[in-house]
């Protein structure tokens, strides 16, 4: 069953008289379970193309089907609702709380969950255990290295046992030794715990760890095609 629909999907911003088009009449869909790669050279329209499918931003026409329902039809506290309990985030500058421990970046986000306060505590250092940084547990995020932060940012994003997980460059800040460990955390959650990730990145080696790569160019998807060979998941 196909967790992600969309159809002619268009996002043009206007500024004034002029119009620029981010993305222009695309059409996939992303079963539950999948590890795809979005690929595109920088102002190809793979970060608007995220923003749409995570709920932050709206398309200007097309059709987006999520879980089966139609993204047009939802207003606006439906949709931050489904972006805070179905969909979980990785961005490439961490985006943590720079005078928070690990623990306390980690269960931020239920906060804003329907989850009672006193089963915070459990969720976030089960979550912060899976990407194996127990022992950082009460570090501020000055005190760890770039992978340590992606990797307490992947915590974070599984906090509320999302639907699935938006990775927008994961490896972008980091060492190639680092990147392949985030990675691999990235994609053993979807060979072990069938959790459905879309990797946004312009690096080849690093999208190869999927299993399907969009390649997208000028707003519209130039191919769509398996990794022939699929790169196996390292232990952390």
């Amino acid at each position: 069953m196909s967790l992600i629909e969309v159809k002619n999907l268009e996002k043009t911003y206007t500024e004034g008289e002029s119009a620029t088009a981010a993305v222009c009449g695309i059409t996939f869909s992303i079963k539950k379970g999948e590890f795809v790669a979005i690929m595109g050279p920088s102002g190809s329209g793979k970060s608007t193309l995220l923003h749409i499918l995570g709920f932050l931003d709206r398309p200007t026409s097309g059709e987006y089907r999520f879980d089966g329902k139609t993204i047009s039809e939802f207003s606006d506290d439906e949709i931050a609702k489904v972006r805070n309990e179905e969909i979980g985030f990785v961005f490439q500058a961490f985006n943590l709380l720079a005078r928070t421990s690990v623990l306390e970046n980690v269960k931020l986000p239920l906060a804003y969950s329907g989850v009672k306060e006193n089963l915070w505590n459990n969720l976030a250092e089960k979550a912060i255990a899976s990407v194996g940084l127990t022992h950082r547990l009460r570090h501020e995020p000055s005190r760890l290295s770039g992978g340590e932060k992606q990797r307490a940012a992947i915590a974070r994003a599984l906090i509320n046992n999302p639907k699935v997980i938006f990775a927008d460059e994961p490896t972008g800040n980091l060492d190639s030794k680092s990147g392949e460990t985030v990675i691999s955390i990235l994609q053993n959650l979807n060979e072990k715990e069938g959790r459905t990730v879309i990797l946004i990145t312009h690096e080849v080696d690093i999208a190869e760890h999927a299993e399907r790569i969009i390649h997208i160019k000028d707003g519209k998807i130039e191919s769509d095609l398996p990794v022939a060979k699929r790169r196996k998941a390292s232990h952390i």
